[in-house]
């Protein structure tokens, strides 16, 4: 083979080398499905068991809130009591009785009584009677009571219980966030290394060519097939590593009936992130994170409404300090007709009254009740402060962390082109024979090694992203 001939031949397979890096990524890719992070963090959203533990939060909070509503429900009563013994009707009591609990702690009823025997109570009134009346109570519970605060704090813990599910999908999605962007990182490094094998393979079969036709010494072949062969453990190590990965993904993927799912390896990563540059995404001003962080993140509005739900409870245990007076009224008739001949003034005739007053001496029980709930009060608030601070802390890191990322991104970027550079020419040189196979392989080495470096990078940059959206409490 003459020396133009050989060398046109080696700048067609240099040629041809340069444009496989173009093409293999398509052909590999032909039967394969991708899914994209959007797909992924949906369907981590939607079919998780945490993300449905969190739809159960609230659910169950719901639940609670029907519950003290309950407190209030009007209350129907029916009793019934009698005694015969030798013969003797000693008494038959009935009464039928509604109870109208109100918002305000007073509670009006009405009920219908017979009552008849030998032996009645004498306070009671004989045969027929029918009464209205309300409870009211004029210090303690007047302002609140244990009904009101429950209902009040059933309220808050429902919206407190949204924040706690929110707090719930925000790790989830980092966690998940990691692990694709981990494996989208191992896919793209295994089809690089994919694609130098069989670059390498290529290229392995040329020196030997070479060799035969006595244009290159027998060391060459050495040193191609001792450079294909450590691309090609380095491919296999990747391929591990990517399957290793595959299945991490795997965890954070269920079906509607809670069943697992097993990525096939069919099913692949986007690649297209690869080729971004490293402005990929719009990063705000750090004020803009921070206040953000400020109005809207789970674990602090979690601390706002506990403090509300404490601040609820010190009021009740405020109630009891006060002494208890209990004022009842009952508008009594004769017959079941209850509003025949009303008289208009309620303390003339046919009437029951009552005033019950407690005061404890000294009342250490409802002292201690009231201190101890204003000390949680105060101790939530320093757990607000701190909790407060810690986050500003993680999201100036992360922001930080980000900004890092693009810059070395942007380095290292150019620091890639520049190593092909390198080595394409010295590819050119190899072909014209002014240089070493050792020293084309090093080029190719520091390329290869820098890309990879570059891989990492925007991977790491995507984590990066999501970990300040999650320092901010937004990945949701």
């Amino acid at each position: 083979m003459s020396i133009q001939v050989r060398y046109g031949f080696m700048r067609w397979a240099a040629a041809w080398w340069l444009s496989l890096m173009a093409i293999a990524t398509a052909t590999a890719q032909d039967s394969l499905q991708v899914m994209t992070d959007d797909v992924f963090f949906q369907l981590v959203r939607q079919n998780h068991p945490v993300a449905k533990q969190g739809k159960l939060l609230v659910d169950q909070a719901r639940a609670g809130l029907l519950s003290a509503r309950g407190a209030f429900d009007p209350v129907l009563m029916y009793r019934t009591d009698q005694k015969t013994f030798d013969g003797k009707n000693y008494f038959n009591y009935q009464q039928s009785e509604l109870v109208l609990p109100t918002w305000f702690g007073v509670e009006a009823y009405a009920g219908l009584e017979n009552n008849f025997g030998d032996f009645i109570n004498p306070e009671l009134s004989r045969n027929r009677n029918s009464y209205a009346g309300v409870s009211v109570p004029l210090l303690r519970d007047l302002v609140l009571d244990k009904r009101r605060a429950a209902l009040r704090q059933a309220q808050l813990f429902q919206s407190q219980s949204e924040w706690e599910r929110l707090q719930l999908i925000n790790d989830l999605l980092l966690d998940a966030w990691f692990s694709y962007w981990n494996w989208a990182r191992d896919y793209q490094v295994f089809l690089v290394l994919e694609n130098t094998v069989r670059i390498n393979t290529f290229r392995y079969g040329l020196v030997k060519i070479s060799f035969e036709q006595g244009d290159r010494a027998a060391i060459d072949t050495t040193e191609a097939l001792a450079q294909l062969q450590s691309f090609q453990q380095q491919r296999e190590e990747a391929w591990l590593k990517f399957r290793k990965s595959s299945l991490e993904v795997s965890t954070f993927l269920w079906l509607d009936n809670n069943k697992p799912v097993y990525l096939s390896e069919l099913v692949i990563p986007d690649t297209a992130w690869s080729a971004q540059s490293q402005g990929m995404l719009r990063v705000d001003e750090l004020s803009e994170w921070l206040t953000a962080a400020y109005q809207n993140h789970p674990k602090l509005q979690q601390l706002s409404y506990k403090l509300q739900i404490q601040e609820v409870e010190r009021r009740l245990k405020f109630q009891y300090l006060l002494p208890k007076a209990d004022l009842k009224y009952n508008f009594l008739q004769q017959g079941y007709d209850l509003w025949k001949g009303v008289n208009l003034n309620l303390f003339e005739n046919n009437y029951k009254y009552g005033l019950k007053v407690i005061v404890p001496i000294p009342n250490r029980s409802g002292i201690g009740d009231y201190r101890s709930a204003r000390i949680k009060i105060r101790s939530t608030e320093l757990e607000q402060g701190f909790m407060q601070w810690t986050i500003d802390n993680k999201v100036r890191y992360h922001y930080n962390e980000v900004l890092n990322l693009q810059e070395q991104i942007r380095i290292f970027e150019d620091a890639y082109r520049n190593y092909v550079k390198l080595f394409e020419a010295e590819q050119f040189r190899f072909t014209l024979g002014e240089t070493t196979l050792f020293l084309l392989n090093a080029r190719e080495n520091k390329a290869l090694e820098t890309l990879q470096k570059l891989l990492e990078l925007k991977a790491k940059y995507y984590q990066a992203f999501a970990s300040l959206n999650w320092a901010s409490g937004m990945l949701r």
